[in-house]
């Protein structure tokens, strides 16, 4: 059973007198930096100048300096910019600034694992993971909850980067909620491998071609949208409270018997295993890792053309114009998305 941590066991005034850089104010970067603002931090955002989240930050309350600044300010530098572009941005406007005693952190392993930032020896280096967006991490503190979080430590200069991690994820709310110990290692590997065959690239096609099977039949497409995408996020919920067994338990007899003798035929036991076994040696190996970095410095024309056909997507635009049709009026606030 991992090691779990709770609030009893994070001390916040391991946070007194220290002074924490957030370097990007992206979905992760608000909630992290909002959340210990109200949690009474000292904090800064870094961005790069002319950043169109600039004047966001500010009108937040929040100072922000370029991330170089930030970076020479910051006691603790928290990394929440894309996996893609902080190898560049730590050598150029970070890595002068990791002097001793200082702590460098990250919400997911990716350029640690990697190894494409290598920090210096005299700094800790910890990690600490909500599992859930930015929005959710911002909505759930507001409201008096928190996200679930991972603490890992890959480097201990200090022997205090374990109660610093703690203390940083009791400042975000994640103490409220549980935090479980891991490895930037396991972390990373886990989460790549899930995104990639479930949670993302699992779920999703399998929203699509369940869609596209319904409106290939005849059915109408307003009907396949809300079949196979919209009632996905109140299966996921009743999961998520208790597991699969609640599900069935909230679900018609009906309805599970399809389960088991549907399920099977739609996802091949054996075969899919065996296709998520491969998705996993490619994120051991490095070969993802070095397929991602490769479309970045080429153009992600493979990223973009993707991205535009999903946009372009029937299942997109129905649900688009159907979402505007529901009592919650076509709401794209990401910050309630879920509440």
């Amino acid at each position: 059973m991992a090691k779990m941590y709770y609030e009893k066991d994070c001390e916040l005034s391991y946070l007194d007198g220290k002074k924490i850089a957030i370097i990007g104010y992206g979905s992760q970067g608000h909630a992290h930096a909002m959340n210990l603002k109200d949690s009474g931090c000292d904090v800064c955002v870094g961005l790069r100048e002319g950043s169109k989240n600039w004047a966001n930050a500010e009108k937040a309350g929040l100072q922000v300096k370029t991330v170089a600044e930030a970076a020479k300010w910051g006691d603790i530098v928290m990394m929440l910019i894309n996996d893609e572009v902080q190898a560049e941005v730590y050598k150029k406007d970070i890595a002068p600034y990791m002097t001793e005693g200082k702590a460098l952190a990250f919400a997911h392993g990716f350029n640690i694992r990697y190894q494409q930032i290598v920090p210096p020896a005299g700094v800790d280096v910890f990690m600490a993971a909500p599992k859930g967006p930015g929005h959710t991490v911002r909505s759930t503190y507001v409201n008096g909850k928190g996200v679930p979080c991972l603490v890992a430590v890959e480097q201990n200069a200090t022997g205090n980067a374990y109660k610093i991690a703690l203390a940083y994820i009791a400042g975000i709310g994640g103490a409220r909620a549980g935090v479980m110990e891991t490895t930037f290692h396991d972390e990373t590997e886990t989460d790549l491998f899930g995104e990639q065959c479930v949670l993302c690239g699992g779920v999703v096609d399998l929203m699509k071609c369940g869609f596209e099977t319904l409106v290939e039949a005849g059915y109408e497409p307003e009907n396949a949208y809300f079949e196979c995408i919209h009632e996905m996020k109140l299966i996921i919920d009743l999961i998520n409270k208790g597991g699969v067994a609640a599900m069935n338990y909230s679900i018609s007899d009906t309805a599970e018997f399809g389960e088991y003798v549907s399920g099977p035929r739609v996802l091949p036991y054996e075969e899919t295993k065996k296709n998520m076994r491969k998705v996993l040696d490619d994120i051991q190996d490095g070969t993802f890792a070095g397929r991602w970095i490769a479309e970045n410095k080429n153009g992600r024309t493979f990223f973009n053309s993707k991205r535009a056909q999903l946009k372009k997507h029937q299942m997109e635009i129905v649900g688009e114009e159907l979402r505007k049709n529901m009592i919650w009026g076509g709401d794209k606030d990401l910050d309630t998305a879920s509440n």
